[in-house]
């Protein structure tokens, strides 16, 4: 899956678009490293999104095309 669809499925940002500005401006980062939108991401991936006001670690537990609400928290577990 996308790293772009994944943000928007998980709920950690609104929407898709929103999830590709982030990655286009440098602030989505996956093992490390700056990410396109299309970087494809797996079970066990370390992502960090920054925010204005800090950063966000959260490891990928699952992936999944679609969730529920209140199952999105399932998919990832935040570090730090």
């Amino acid at each position: 899956m996308r790293i772009d669809k994944f943000l928007k499925v998980s709920r950690i940002l609104k929407r898709r678009t929103l999830a590709q500005q982030a990655c286009d401006k440098g602030k989505v980062i996956v093992n490390g490293k700056e990410v396109k939108p299309a970087k494809q991401i797996k079970v066990g991936d370390e992502v960090e999104l920054q925010f204005t006001g800090g950063a966000v670690k959260f490891r990928i537990l699952n992936v999944k095309e679609t969730v529920k609400k209140d199952e999105a928290a399932t998919l990832y577990e935040i570090i730090e």
